[in-house]
Formats: C-alpha cells, structure tokens, sequence
C-alpha cells in the first residue's frame, strides 16, 4: 500500500481499527498503538532489529494483533529540515514493507520527539536504566499521540 498524507487517512479508517505509531531506530524499533477510539496513544513493547525480513514480520504480528488500519512513522529530519541518512533509511524501509503488507504509512515529522520524552521521564525521576529500556517505545508513543491529535482536527463532520 502507498504511502499516504494523514489528510486521507480518514479514507483508510474503519471502525474497530487503531493505528500503530513507528520510531525506527538502526537496531530497535519502537512501537505505540492507538485505542479504538483513536485518542489515546499507548507504547508496546520494543522490537529488536535483526534482518529485514524477520522485521517486517514481527511488524505484521503487530498490525494483525493490533487491529491496525495505518501506521504511522517518525521521519528523522535534521533541525534545519533537511533530509539526512535517517530519513533515506527511513523511506527505503517503509518501500520495502510496502512489498509485504497492505497497511497504508503515513510520514510524521518527528524532530525532537526523543528529545521531549527522554526530558519527561527524567523530570519523572525515570532511572537511566528505565529510560533506555523504554526510550523508543515512548518515542514511538509520542509519534502517534502528535499524529492523533491531528486526526482529531481532520475528523469529516
């Protein structure tokens, strides 16, 4: 399935559907999915890279298990908005599950998103033990939540 702009998604929505939110890092993935309701954004645990292949379909295990419609993923632009290697990194795998699920993607821009969980679980006394175990998972949260919100404006009447 293509890749979409979240001002469509409304046409990939069904009910009793959610939307799983993706923080793809270079050797974890992490992993949040809606409530049905699509207001909520609630991390899952983190899925720990091995080879394409083997990635892709714990991905689908998620979608299935998830009841996903969408899956939304972070977009590493730098600060001044330019694309770096994150984001070609990015893009080349959301073109490769392409070949091995239907579920739509859509890109949301996630600059700083690690940056505002990482200040929020310290301002939450979170052990920097606890913080990187669920880092990315958070992040993939935060992604969803942002992307969510949006929906929420972008509801048809």
């Amino acid at each position: 399935m293509p890749v979409i702009d979240i001002k469509d998604a409304y046409r990939f929505l069904q009910p009793g559907k959610s939307l799983v939110g993706l923080d793809l890092g270079s050797k974890t993935i992490g992993i949040a999915a809606s409530d049905l309701g699509l207001r909520f954004a609630n991390p899952r645990p983190v899925l720990k890279r091995v080879k394409f292949a083997q990635d892709a379909a714990a991905l689908c295990a998620v979608f299935e298990r998830e009841a996903a419609a969408l899956a939304v993923i972070g977009l590493p632009f730098n600060m001044n908005g330019s694309s770096g290697p994150r984001v070609q990194a990015t893009r080349a795998f959301v073109r490769n599950m392409e070949a091995v699920t239907a579920i739509p993607f859509i890109f949301w821009d996630e600059r700083l998103s690690t940056v505002a969980v990482e200040r929020s679980m310290i301002a939450n006394n979170v052990s920097r033990a606890r913080r990187s175990a669920r880092i990315d998972s958070a992040a993939a949260a935060f992604i969803l939540q942002g992307a969510l919100d949006r929906l929420h404006f972008l509801r048809p009447a």
